[in-house]
Parts: C-alpha cells; sequence; structure tokens
C-alpha cells in the first residue's frame, strides 16, 4: 500500500494511476470525499485529512510502503511563510508516528539556494524531513511546462506571449507533470538507505521564445514572446490580489539571474514528454 497526497492534481494523479496500473493498493489521502470519489471507483483506499493536521495525516501514514508528499503550494503567502510550517509540522509529526518505510516528497528546482524566494518553502520542508530516521527522496523538478496555461489566452487573442522569464532567448529546465508522476512512481517503488536528491527535466531546454513558437504553431497565428519589464511586476502582481509579492518576485529572479538552477550534484534525470504535446493539452 502507498499513501499518495495531492491525488487530485497532477502530479498526484499521474503518480497514482502509474502504480494502480502497475497493481500496486493505493492510499488516496484528501481533505474532500467527494473529490476522492473518482479514486474509490479506481479502487483506492481513501483517507481523509488536511495536511495541516498531524493527526489525520498520521492515520493516513500507518502501515503502508511508502508515502509520497505534495505539499501545498502558496503562492502569496505570509512574511515567515506560516502556511508553510504549519504544513511542515504536520507532516514532519504524521511520519514520525505513522512510521511508512520510505517517504518521496516533491520538493522544486533551486531547493538549494541560499537567498530568500517563493521556492523557500520547499527548502525548509527538505530541511525538516531530513532529520527523520526514514529514506527520503526529495524529486526535485524542473519549472512545469504547465504553467504556460497562463500565456494561452494572451497568446491566442493578442498574439504575445507576456514573459517574467527574462531574456527571452535564455534556456529553461522545464518539465511535464505527467513526467513528474512517472519519476515519482518509479522512485516510490525503489529501495534506499538515508536521505537522497533525484533532479527532473524534460527532454531539452525550453526558451520564452520557443514556447511562443510552439503555440503560433498550434494556434494557427503568429505569437510573440514579450518581455515584462522588471520594474512593473510589483504594481502588476498587487494589482492581481497578492499581498506579498516579494517571494514570487524573487523566485523569477533566481531563474533569470541563475542561482535558481538545479545542484549540479548529480546529473539530472530527463523526461520524455515534449513541450509541444504539453501545449496541446492546454488547448482542450
Amino acid at each position: 500500500m502507498f499513501a499518495i497526497t495531492g491525488i487530485t492534481g497532477k502530479v498526484g494523479g499521474a503518480l497514482a494511476n502509474r502504480l494502480i496500473a502497475a497493481g500496486h493498493p493505493v492510499r488516496a489521502v484528501v481533505r474532500d470525499a467527494q473529490r476522492a470519489r473518482i479514486w474509490a471507483d479506481r479502487g483506492c483506499e481513501i483517507a481523509l485529512a488536511h495536511m495541516e493536521d498531524p493527526a489525520g495525516l498520521t492515520a493516513a501514514f500507518q502501515d503502508v510502503q511508502g508515502v509520497f508528499i505534495l505539499p501545498p503550494s502558496e503562492f502569496d503567502p505570509a512574511p515567515g511563510y506560516p502556511e508553510a510550517r504549519r504544513v511542515i509540522d504536520a507532516v514532519r509529526i504524521a511520519l514520525e508516528m505513522g512510521a511508512p518505510k520510505k517517504v518521496v516528497c516533491l520538493s522544486t528546482i533551486g531547493a538549494q539556494a541560499v537567498e530568500d524566494n517563493l521556492l523557500t518553502q520547499r527548502t525548509m520542508m527538505e530541511d525538516t524531513l531530513r532529520e527523520l530516521a526514514l529514506p527520503v527522496t526529495f524529486l526535485r523538478p524542473a519549472w512545469f511546462m504547465e504553467n504556460a496555461v497562463w500565456d494561452l489566452a494572451p497568446a491566442r487573442d493578442e498574439g504575445i506571449l507576456h514573459s517574467f522569464l527574462q531574456p527571452l532567448d535564455k534556456p529553461v529546465p522545464m518539465v511535464a507533470t505527467a513526467d513528474v508522476g512517472r519519476v515519482a512512481a518509479e522512485l516510490l517503488l525503489e529501495s534506499w538507505e538515508g536521505v537522497r536528491v533525484v533532479e527532473l527535466e524534460g527532454p531539452c531546454r525550453v526558451t520564452p521564445n520557443d514556447v511562443a513558437l510552439a503555440f503560433a504553431r498550434l494556434l494557427g497565428r503568429p505569437v510573440q514572446a514579450r518581455a515584462v519589464p522588471r520594474e512593473t511586476w510589483e504594481a502588476l502582481f498587487r494589482s492581481q490580489g497578492m499581498q506579498h509579492p516579494m517571494p514570487r518576485i524573487r523566485m523569477l529572479d533566481g531563474f533569470n539571474e541563475g542561482w535558481i538552477d538545479f545542484s549540479g550534484a548529480a546529473p539530472a534525470l530527463k523526461g520524455e514528454v515534449e513541450l509541444a504535446s504539453v501545449l496541446r493539452g492546454c488547448l482542450n
């Protein structure tokens, strides 16, 4: 039995599908029983727990061969990341008390960065889980190709891809969520000791210009990448409702300046899914 958090999302769903297809029993850890129905219909055991609920998570993590931790994403965190700290504390307690045989935790490219930024939430999770007396793997994927779904409407309607990734010809490590789920499943089925880090990117690196060209081919119209000026970001993000935009700004700075990158400790694994395939799915 494998306990999977985040199963209703793209990564968790892809992971669960892989395990189910291979004949492994899955315990779906969900907040909402209604959303879990599709997984119950597929034969999954259902465990109801919030990611901030140590008691619920402890019950979900007991008597399993492995656990997949997908921390919820907080895109507008308060100073000090209190939302992430509550989740981290609950997950730590649950893993200590539930005592699964092994853990795979979704982290991120750049989790080793020392500069504070939006991804620091994943650094905090890594720092805490490293102290557990359990085999733990941190899966650090690149920028998700699926983030391009936010670019679809302006690409289709204006012929413009407004890019925060800059310069426009700089290759960026990107990966499809399907590859992340596949690799997470493979890792859960492995045996290891201690703590390890596995980094993952797609078949090739992608520039914003590449994304614009791929959209142009799919939409059948010209699409041009255009850099959003750095000095406009804070006002723009606040106009969109963000209260604390600086962590997001610093994350984008990290990608653009190069201090958010793979650690280089070992070559990153390569995914199989091409950008065009992911963008085609965004159109549906």
